[in-house]
Parts: C-alpha cells; structure tokens; sequence
C-alpha cells in the first residue's frame, strides 16, 4: 500500500493549523504537508509535527501575493531576485522542518509574453533553487495545475513538465504529479504514471469531479493504487482533497478499503 500523507491545507478544515498535526496522526496518517508554513514561525511548525509524531515530507516555495490571486513566480519575467529571496526563506523552514522536498509553483502566464520566454525564464529559477536545495539534499519539484481551477497557469502537463525537468538538467529537480490536476489536463492515469515514474518525486490525489474524497466522482483510486504498489513507487502520496462531510475522519473510508484491497491483493492486481 502507498505511504500516504495528509495535505493540512485541505484536511482539517474546523481545526487551526497547527492542530492539524496531531489530528492527523490520531487519523493514522505519519506524514503531512500543506500548501505554505510562512505565516508561523518554523520552530511552532516544527514542534507541531514533532510532538505529534509526523513528519513533514512536503511544502511550497513563497508563490507571490496568494491573496490577489498570484499562484508562484517560477516563470515570470521580472521576478528573479524575489523568487530567489523565497527559495533562501522556503530552505530555512524545510531545515528546520526537517523536509526534504518543495514544491515549485510556475505561476500563471502574464499576458503578451512568449512561452518560449517563459519556459526560460522557468529552467533558470528551477535550476537556482536546484542548486540551492543540492546543498541542503533536498529536491525540488514542478506541479502541473489544471487551467479551469487555475486559469492560464503556464505549467499544465505531465510532458511539458517532464521536458523543463530535463532542460534544467539537475538531478534533484522532479515531477510532482497530482492524479487531481492530471485527470482533467490528460486522463489516462495509469499509462502516464508507468510512463514518468523515474522523474516523479510526488504524488497527490483528490476525485474528479469537485475534489473530493477517493469515492466521490470517477477515478478508480484502488486500482491506481495497487499500480503505484506494482510500479514500485516508494514515496509519498498526498491526500489533497476537500472533505465532503461534516468531519475528514467521517471520509477517510477510503484509506480503510486501500489498506483492505492491499491485504487481499498482495501483487497490486486489485480491480
């Protein structure tokens, strides 16, 4: 069965932030991540994910002006010096967090600009924090977002990411590949997951339609899954989800059926 994470920025809603961590690990779940820790201090995040027993296996990079709408830096022109201050601020919290990989957000694409523009504009921060986080060993990844919850984000697919990873050329630059974003952008799950596994560093997930809880719309969650069991994936795999019910512990019937399906189905065929 996958190692699964819970994401405190969708889980837990009633709860303050810093008391998602311990209803995580009451949940079951031994690891958490979320979108960005910048708002406390690295210590208070810390000691929240220590005393709870979870660790903290993922986080974003400062990604501009949330508030207004901004959705990362990584491609756009004219903000290098502050996307270098965020990868300085995003290292010390992960150090202190103990975290080994962030998430670089590419923004979305200012009008009137050229994609060849941008997608330069993207290798060179990715390759800057790449460095950067080589130092610390820590990895750095690029997410493709869908463009109807995030209209005119420049990174979109799994090949356009896969071909920036390359063109930056570091060995601790990877894919984080949420199946959510994925399912509306391309579909065929299974095959661009066996396809891109060696430059995937994580995983996310939510049901399509309404991100939701495994269950809630059209994807097969057991089988995908048992398929990342039989690919041989041994990261992490976040539950990225808005719950639907009056609690997240009232949907987390999915995690049950997955460590159920896993007992029966030792070889990953489950169906």
């Amino acid at each position: 069965m996958p190692r699964f994470s819970a994401n405190l920025s969708f889980l837990y809603p009633d709860l303050p932030f810093l008391e998602r961590f311990a209803a995580a690990a009451r949940s079951g779940f031994r690891a958490v991540e979320f979108h960005f820790p910048y708002d406390w201090p690295a210590e208070q995040v810390a000691r929240a994910a220590r005393e709870a027993g979870v660790e903290v296996v993922l986080f974003n990079f400062p990604a501009g002006d949330w508030a207004a709408g901004e959705r990362g830096l990584g491609c756009l022109p004219g903000r290098e010096a502050e996307f270098r201050d965020g990868v300085a601020r995003g290292l010390d919290y992960a150090r202190t967090l103990g975290c080994r990989q962030l998430n670089c957000l590419a923004g979305i694409a200012p009008a009137g600009v050229a994609t060849e523009a941008l997608s330069e504009v993207l290798i060179g921060n990715l390759r800057y924090a790449a460095q950067a986080a080589a130092e610390h060993g820590i990895r750095v990844l690029a997410e493709p977002l869908n463009t109807l919850d995030t209209p005119g984000f420049f990174l979109r697919y799994t090949a356009q990411a896969a071909a920036l990873i390359e063109a930056v050329g570091r060995d601790n630059v990877l894919i984080q590949y949420d199946i959510y974003h994925a399912q509306i952008m391309e579909g065929d799950l299974t095959r661009t997951l066996a396809r891109y596994l060696p430059r995937i560093g994580h995983i996310q997930f939510a049901d399509n339609p309404g991100r939701g809880e495994p269950g809630s719309g059209e994807i097969n969650f057991q089988w995908l899954f048992a398929e990342l069991d039989r690919l041989g994936y041994s990261g992490w795999v976040g539950a990225e989800y808005r719950p639907r019910g009056t609690s997240t512990d009232a949907g987390l019937g999915w995690l049950q059926e997955a460590r159920v399906c896993m007992a029966d189905c030792p070889n990953g065929r489950c169906r």
